[in-house]
C-alpha cells in the first residue's frame, strides 16, 4: 500500500506560528535523524492541540510502527482527525487504510470520499486512485469520463501510471473513441517514465500499427514532454 511521508509535510514556517513551528520542526529534524520516540513526543503535544500536520506525522509512526507498535488504528485515527481539518496528505493516507481494510473496515465508499478531497487539492496519487475507482465503479459509481478527468490530471503532473492507464483506455475505448495512435502515445510516456507495464503494452500493442501510426504516437509523446517542459519553468 502506498502512504505519503511526513517528511511531505514540511511546509514553510508561515503555515504554523513560530513556536509551533519550531516544535514541529524539531520532530521533523529528529525524524530525519531516526530518532523516532523524539518525534513522537515532539508531535504528540501538537497534535493533541489539533494541529493538523503534527495528526498526519503521528499517523505515519503508527502506521509503519517508527517509535512505537505498528497500530493501525491509532494511524487511522490521526489521519482521520487531520483529514477532517483539510490535510490533504491525512485525506490521501486515509483512503488507503479504507481501500485495504487496515485499522477498521474495509469501505471503498469511504475510500472514494477522501481519494476526491485529496485529489481536488492536487494530490497526484489521490487522482490516479480516484480515477480507478471510477474505472471499476468501486465506492465511487462506475463512470469512464469521471475516471479519464481524474487520470489525466495525474498525468498533465506526470504520473507514470496515469499514463499507462491513459494508454489502457484509448486501446479499448474506455471514456474516448478507440485510438491506437493516441494509446500508443500514453503507454510510451508511461515507459519512458519509469512504468514497466506501459512500456511493455506499448510494445505489444504495436505489433498491431502501422510504421506510420507508430511515427505519429512517437511524434505526440515527444511533443507532449516538450509541452511539459516548456509550461514548467
Amino acid at each position: 500500500m502506498r502512504v505519503i511521508l511526513p517528511l511531505a509535510l514540511a511546509v514553510s514556517s508561515g503555515c504554523l506560528s513560530t513556536d509551533v513551528w519550531a516544535d514541529y520542526s524539531s520532530g521533523l529534524d529528529a525524524y530525519k535523524r531516526g530518532d523516532y520516540a523524539v518525534a513522537m513526543h515532539e508531535w504528540r503535544a501538537l497534535a493533541e492541540d489539533g494541529h493538523a500536520q503534527a495528526q498526519t506525522s503521528l499517523g505515519w509512526l503508527y502506521l509503519n510502527g517508527r517509535g512505537v507498535v505498528r497500530d493501525y488504528a491509532q494511524a487511522r485515527q490521526y489521519f482521520e482527525q487531520a483529514a477532517a481539518q483539510g490535510q490533504a496528505v491525512a485525506q490521501y493516507n486515509l483512503a488507503q487504510l479504507y481501500r485495504g481494510g487496515q485499522g477498521g473496515p474495509q469501505d471503498d465508499v469511504q475510500a472514494c470520499h477522501w481519494y476526491e478531497k485529496a485529489a481536488l487539492q492536487g494530490n497526484v496519487d489521490a487522482q490516479v486512485n480516484l480515477g480507478t475507482l471510477y474505472y471499476n465503479g468501486r465506492g465511487c459509481r462506475e463512470d469512464y469520463q469521471q475516471a479519464l478527468f481524474w487520470v489525466l490530471l495525474a498525468a498533465k503532473q506526470g504520473n507514470a501510471l496515469a499514463f499507462t492507464k491513459l494508454g489502457f483506455m484509448y486501446e479499448h475505448g474506455k471514456g474516448v473513441t478507440p485510438d491506437f495512435v493516441q494509446a500508443y502515445k500514453w503507454y510510451h510516456l508511461g515507459g519512458v517514465n519509469g512504468e514497466h507495464l506501459g512500456a511493455q503494452s506499448r510494445d505489444e500493442l504495436a505489433a498491431r500499427m502501422t510504421p506510420a501510426q507508430i511515427a505519429e504516437a512517437q511524434q505526440l509523446a515527444k511533443e507532449w514532454m516538450v509541452g511539459r517542459r516548456y509550461l514548467s519553468r
